[in-house]
């Protein structure tokens, strides 16, 4: 009897443990760091007995977005994108790793999606106007530097073969370069997103440098809501566009923010418009993507961006993208959104 009445006692504290904790609000867990040369913030709810520490979960996250940047980091020497970009041999295939092939694989479609104006190989031109890694320039490079530059830009001198198991990177130019910034953020927030499912979490925000993924509800229980900023909320006026994302990724391109002035006081975007050659000039002051995953988001994002308002909203209604575009008319700021985004609003 002693020993049946122990195990009834255990029993009988168990189930009320688990009835409180079930009881329980779930916790909003917040986790923040550094990387890709800005911050992150991922926030779950704590709302299982199985979830790893969140001293843990810090620590994973870390390591994948570290092999994000090993992967493509040209701020990285040793990084496989500096490594591919250091090659001076033509045609010389460079074995990559499968997560770097399906970022380039997708900077590809969308290059054709965004009618070029999404282009990865445009680092020698951003270089060449001051906006990468190698320096800062405070005068704009005359026409003889461009035409050399934009000799190694173009998305048909990259050469990817990518069989699904094995990948290899080639180009056909010795000076293709290539800079996945304007998608790989997405990608980090992807595989964060995807790390923290594999581990049980089912109601979850992950957000790199302005780029996000929602997924499940909050502790209110309601879809994760985001807030787009409006550049006239800096001068004091305007409220926020508020955007649910359920499973749906967010990313914003803008240039009221970077960019530099010349010698001559000339305001240089540091958005590259391959096109042009030069960085861009329209009324467009940032455009928001929701996709379904925040890579796409990331590079529809700056590809809809090069193509200025008119293309843009042109294109989006066309694939049924949904955007939230802010335009400068030279008074102030007006605001125009897709069929799609409205939807989303609804």
């Amino acid at each position: 009897m002693p020993m049946l009445k122990s195990l009834y006692l255990l029993f009988f504290g168990t189930m009320l443990f688990l009835l409180a904790a079930c009881g329980k609000q779930a916790q909003t867990v917040t986790l923040q760091g550094e990387t890709m040369g800005t911050t992150y913030t991922v926030k779950y709810l704590s709302d299982s007995l199985d979830l790893p520490k969140p001293e843990i979960m810090q620590a994973q996250i870390d390591n994948v977005l570290q092999e994000v940047n090993r992967q493509m980091s040209t701020y990285q020497a040793d990084s496989e994108i500096s490594q591919f970009n250091q090659l001076r041999e033509t045609y010389r295939p460079l074995k990559i790793s499968q997560d770097f092939a399906d970022v380039t694989a997708e900077a590809i479609r969308l290059n054709q999606m965004t009618q070029g104006a999404l282009d990865v190989t445009v680092g020698p031109l951003v270089n060449l106007w001051g906006f990468g890694p190698d320096k800062e320039i405070t005068y704009s490079p005359g026409k003889a530097e461009i035409d050399q530059a934009a000799q190694a830009v173009g998305i048909d001198k990259v050469v990817l073969a990518n069989d699904g198991e094995s990948a290899t990177l080639a180009k056909t130019q010795a000076g293709v370069y290539l800079d996945l910034s304007s998608i790989a953020k997405g990608f980090g927030v992807d595989k964060v997103a995807q790390h923290i499912e594999k581990s049980g979490i089912r109601n979850y925000l992950v957000e790199i440098g302005g780029e996000l993924h929602g997924k499940g509800r909050n502790a209110s229980g309601e879809a994760w809501r985001v807030g787009i900023e409006q550049p006239n909320m800096i001068q004091g006026s305007g409220t926020q566009i508020i955007v649910p994302l359920d499973n749906q990724s967010l990313a914003t391109s803008g240039d009221y923010r970077n960019f530099h002035l010349d010698a001559n006081g000339n305001r240089l975007s540091h958005i590259i418009n391959p096109q042009t050659r030069a960085p861009i000039r329209h009324k467009l002051a940032s455009i928001s993507v929701i996709a379904d995953n925040a890579t796409t988001a990331d590079g529809l994002s700056t590809g809809l961006f090069v193509l200025g308002e008119e293309k843009a909203l042109a294109l989006a209604e066309q694939h049924g993208l949904a955007v939230f575009l802010i335009i400068y008319d030279g008074n102030g700021y007006k605001t125009e959104m897709s069929s799609a985004f409205k939807k989303l609003l609804n």
